[in-house]
């Protein structure tokens, strides 16, 4: 499940925002606002989808089920000067994650949760950081009900 550390360099985002919480889910909306408009980004740095969360760092840590964070529907792009209208930007810092594969549907991401945030990182020699956590779905994503998608994880670390 765990793959590397990776430092990254500044990465600049397009897409759609919502506030929403584990017990009211709200991250079906923004890909729905996202998937029909992708044709309009002509700057994307890939085909890549990502799917970013920001967390107020204090409510992290005693996180439950109703804990509100931010979640994005996101494309990479080069810069922002052809930003589609109704499009939110974002830029992300540069910053050392650790990394992950999530094999498997939507549903079965908690056992992998599980693992990063009760087992690995417990054991490692890293703390987690306050700053945004990622996923990048790839060639390998096929969907968040088929059990052969791949995704990976990006968890902050310091």
């Amino acid at each position: 499940m765990f793959l590397r550390t990776e430092i990254i360099s500044p990465k600049k985002f397009i897409g759609f925002t919502t506030k929403t919480s584990l017990a009211n889910d709200q991250t079906v909306k923004i890909w729905k606002q996202l998937m029909p408009r992708l044709k309009e980004i002509h700057n994307a740095v890939s085909a890549d989808l990502f799917s970013l969360l920001e967390y107020e760092f204090a409510t992290f840590q005693n996180f439950t089920p109703f804990t509100e964070f931010k979640k994005y529907a996101l494309v990479e792009v080069k810069d922002f000067e052809h930003t589609p209208e109704g499009f939110e930007k974002l830029e992300l810092q540069s910053g050392k994650y650790a990394v992950f594969n999530h094999k498997g549907t939507a549903e079965e991401f908690a056992k992998t949760s599980q693992f990063i945030f009760g087992e690995w990182l417990p054991k490692s020699e890293f703390e987690l950081d306050d700053r945004p956590h990622f996923s990048i779905m790839g060639d390998k994503y096929f969907g968040h009900e088929n059990q052969e998608s791949e995704e990976e994880i990006w968890i902050p670390i310091k």
